[in-house]
């Protein structure tokens, strides 16, 4: 059954859901809006493997355990990588419920609809909501790339069939780096989402030349950009966190980046 959703507003989007009885959507907790009466919630730190429906005993309680171990193990995952350690579950009872979800940023949202055959990645924090049909993880890219690259160290993952709701701050751009000889570079903070079968990967902004330097010193982005590779969708954002955040610390009197900006640039706690 395909999930009724609905993303409304414009600087600062939500997604309204409606469940049908027997429906199941879950959330990152600190993404829930409101919901009807009718609509229960149920926190657990459990991912939504198996539909996000409790496992059964598989074998007494050596199940029980590998149960638990698992749990503590998905929660241990999710905490290194910077994000949640629970999910909040939502389902209709007695009829049709509502409930709304939104990002943290002000900025678009965006619901895909995964069909089994492709997984989805996304930057963290992008995880919105998604129907329990479709299963959440964290996907490492690798020590060289992640130091160098920042953004893409660790990325979110979604697999199965259904609905997810994502989020980024600005405006969303859908590109398909086929259409433009097969490969894009971009800003390590402007990808939000791309397809499976996409290559992602980062790069050293010029040589360690003068005009290397002056793009890495000067240019406000530092030493790396991100490349993306293959044919498939990739969503990019207009607006980056890092630039959110210094024009938030401009307006506070606190701004010490000056007229270089990329290396140069320093944040106050």
């Amino acid at each position: 059954m395909t999930l009724q959703q609905e993303i409304v507003g414009n600087a600062m989007q939500m997604a309204v859901v409606s469940l049908s009885p027997g429906q199941t959507v879950y959330c990152e907790a600190g993404k829930f809006l409101f919901k009807t009466t009718n609509v229960t919630m149920e926190t657990r730190l459990s991912g939504p493997s198996n539909g996000g429906r409790p496992q059964g005993d598989g074998g007494g309680m050596g199940g029980m355990l590998r149960q638990a171990m698992g749990t503590a193990m998905q929660a241990g995952q999710r905490m290194l990588a910077g994000e949640s350690m629970a999910f909040q579950y939502f389902g209709a009872q007695g009829g049709e419920g509502t409930v709304g979800f939104a990002g943290v940023l002000p900025g678009e949202m965006r619901a895909l609809e995964l069909d089994g055959t492709r997984a989805w990645f996304a930057e963290k924090d992008a995880f919105v909501a998604a129907e329990s049909t479709v299963d959440f993880g964290i996907a490492f890219q690798g020590g060289r790339t992640g130091m160098s690259g920042g953004e893409g160290f660790v990325l979110e993952k979604f697999t199965g069939r259904g609905t997810v709701i994502i989020a980024g701050a600005g405006n969303f751009i859908d590109l398909n780096p086929a259409d433009f000889g097969g490969r894009i570079e971009v800003d390590t903070g402007c990808v939000v989402a791309f397809e499976e079968g996409i290559q992602y990967g980062v790069q050293r902004v010029g040589g360690l030349n003068r005009q290397g330097l002056m793009n890495a010193v000067f240019g406000g982005e530092g030493l790396s950009l991100a490349t993306l590779e293959g044919d498939g969708r990739v969503i990019l954002q207009s607006l980056t966190i890092e630039s959110l955040a210094n024009a938030l610390r401009k307006a506070q009197g606190g701004d010490k980046q000056g007229p270089t900006g990329g290396l140069f640039s320093t944040h106050q706690g």
